[in-house]
């Protein structure tokens, strides 16, 4: 990411990638794409001797031009001209005195792109459509453009400049965001000729002034006004998506702000090319907060069909969040929840947000695709946030934080081994609510702390308990990131564990790697302590973000549980099999045992069994349940 960030910041154009060592070396392009197209640059990937056949691959991800091993100075030289060639074509100065009339006639919206010279030629009725809008160079021109639309037109342009064929490409008309105009281009000897169509009836989403500065998308402004006009003038109904990202501020915290900005353009890039591909022409997609995104859907989408066109375009948002982006010797892992809301008669703009944004909220809290759609049989009582603060500070008094325990199981036996002590929050207006609304709800409160004490002690009190038949179960109990900031954490949570009676020697202490990434030395010396007093320690949730390596050598730890997301990988394509293997045997050379979360088919556990992981937990074996059912399977 910095590497990236050193290019936007440069007067360099041209980027050559070293990928001759690499088994994937689309992985090393893609970071780079963005930069390079924003820029009208140009990529150059070294591939390895025998590597062609992962040309495709590397020029879908970015690349402009490829060499493969083995090459010398001539062949080198020959390919860096071809690319300088390719700049300079993209990014000359323009000429306006041109001696073509047909491109200076006044009635027609025309330009001409001299591939020798760089110029551009405008006739006067097209210049006077753009004056003031942006500087009358081809640079300029393409940056005018939105991230998705300067793609379409670089790639229409290197089209015909290579083919000398004919190409098309459209964008939205910069000075009052309510055109919409295609582009005709076909070569004329040397040049490149555009004729400029404006689209009859086209409407887009996209004022000037209402974009996120940081990704170029819509922003939270300009998606209320698409949802405003969506409601009053489509046929049928639009359709919202609302995406949430989790895991970004890790990113933050570990490689810095800047690291972050750059990781959120670049999933925007990969969530634009996804939608144009799918929806194309007349879909919204914002950024509306700093992790949550809102695609829309209006025109011939529909009822049923298209319901199911937006639960289709979520789950490939969602799997394209959860792809790994490549950060040095990291693999940055996101995930993706999202919540679906169609417009019903009498809706407003805030009313349909307000339902897309329950959906969400029980897509946080649900395990498996993590998507979910509004139904008003499901959402009948809306959830108040306000209301909600303020009722979590009565539950605990009321009896209303139910603790529930997850089983967990041998790979190779199905032995019951432990249970992971979980938190359900049964809110006597709006019923269930899962950890997830519960946790965040206490955070904005700042009541993290009282609630995370009282699981502890609730959890604790409930195993002490148990039958003698569960006396080799082990417990796991979650610590969050605020309890281990507590300087008095561990002293105060071991009188907590004597107390209740429970064997220090049965307990697990499950810290999430948010936990980890502020200050490694403090945490390492914490858990070190926790293991001399008798606890064991587990990493909870990897996968899911930062996911460095390089601390699990530094940590005392003696397991390591896959994030469900990773887990589910297992059973995907030979990339993500390679991935959760490495993981796996990664740990298990450390000395680590392996836990998988969330595991769903019996495909998954053969696989993850296969691989070395010892223990499993989730839904293919059992859900979460109370302390009375556990002690009924004995």
């Amino acid at each position: 990411m910095e590497a990236e960030q050193r290019f936007l910041a440069s007067d360099v154009q041209i980027v050559v990638i070293d990928a001759r060592r690499s088994t994937s070396p689309e992985l090393l392009v893609e970071p780079f794409a963005g930069a390079v197209e924003a820029t009208g640059g140009a990529l150059i990937a070294l591939v390895g001797e025998g590597a062609e056949s992962a040309v495709p691959q590397i020029m879908a991800a970015g690349a402009t031009h490829y060499l493969a091993a083995p090459f010398g100075l001539d062949a080198f030289a020959a390919t860096l001209s071809s690319a300088q060639r390719l700049v300079e074509r993209l990014g000359g100065d323009v000429k306006r005195a041109g001696d073509s009339r047909a491109i200076r006639r006044s009635d027609a919206l025309r330009w001409r792109f001299d591939r020798e010279t760089g110029e551009v030629e405008l006739s006067e009725a097209l210049a006077a459509e753009i004056a003031g809008h942006c500087a009358p160079t081809p640079r300029s021109l393409l940056k005018s453009l939105s991230r998705s639309d300067r793609v379409a037109a670089i790639a229409a342009i290197r089209m015909v400049a290579y083919s000398g064929g004919t190409a098309a490409f459209a964008h939205d008309m910069a000075e009052d965001g309510r055109k919409r105009v295609a582009h005709h281009l076909h070569a004329d000897k040397d040049s490149i000729v555009g004729e400029v169509e404006l689209l009859p009836g086209a409407t887009i989403w996209r004022k000037r002034g209402q974009r996120d500065y940081l990704t170029g998308l819509s922003n939270r402004a300009e998606a209320l006004s698409w949802l405003d006009e969506a409601l009053m003038e489509a046929k049928t109904p639009p359709i919202i998506l609302l995406l949430s990202v989790s895991q970004l501020d890790r990113v933050n915290t570990a490689y810095g702000q800047m690291a972050g900005d750059a990781l959120l353009g670049r999933l925007a890039r990969r969530m634009e090319r996804l939608v144009d591909e799918l929806v194309g022409t007349g879909a919204l997609l914002a950024r509306i907060t700093g992790t949550e995104f809102l695609i829309g859907l209006s025109g011939e989408v529909g009822s049923e069909a298209g319901m199911e066109r937006a639960k289709f375009l979520a789950r490939r948002l969602v799997a394209t969040i959860s792809q790994p982006f490549n950060a040095g010797d990291h693999l940055i892992r996101l995930t993706g929840r999202c919540g679906i809301a169609g417009a019903r008669k009498g809706d407003d703009a805030v009313r349909l947000l307000r339902h897309a944004a329950m959906a969400l909220a029980d897509a946080r809290q649900s395990d498996g695709e993590g998507i979910r759609i509004f139904t008003r049989q499901r959402h009948s009582r809306e959830v108040d946030p306000d209301r909600l603060e303020a009722d979590l500070r009565l539950a605990l008094d009321r009896g209303e934080i139910d603790i529930v325990f997850q089983p967990q199981y041998a790979t190779g036996n199905d032995e019951l081994l432990g249970v992971e002590a979980l938190a359900r929050w049964t809110h006597p207006e709006h019923g269930a609510l899962g950890a997830g609304v519960l946790f965040a709800t206490a955070e904005r409160s700042d009541f993290l702390l009282p609630l995370s004490a009282h699981i502890h002690a609730e959890s604790l009190r409930l195993a002490a308990a148990w039958p003698s038949g569960l006396n080799a179960l082990r417990l796991s109990i979650n610590v969050t990131a605020a309890d281990i900031s507590q300087p008095d954490f561990l002293e105060n949570f071991l009188i907590l564990v004597d107390r209740s009676g429970f064997p220090r020697g049965r307990l697990t202490v499950e810290i999430t790697e948010s936990g980890l990434v502020d200050d490694i030395d403090a945490v390492a010396v914490l858990l070190n302590q926790m293991r001399a007093e008798g606890l064991r320690v587990a990493i909870d949730d990897f996968g899911t973000g930062y996911s460095s390596l390089a601390y699990l050598k530094a940590l005392p730890l003696d397991y390591l549980k896959i994030d469900s997301g990773l887990a589910q990988d297992i059973a995907g394509s030979a990339r993500d099999r390679i991935i959760v293997r490495g993981v796996i045997q990664m740990a298990r050379s450390l000395g680590l045992t392996v836990i998988a979360e969330g595991v769903e088919t019996e495909q998954q556990l053969s696989l993850l069994a296969r691989e070395g992981c010892e223990i499993y937990q989730g839904f293919l074996r059992s859900p979460a349940i109370s302390s009375d059912q556990l002690a009924q399977l004995v």
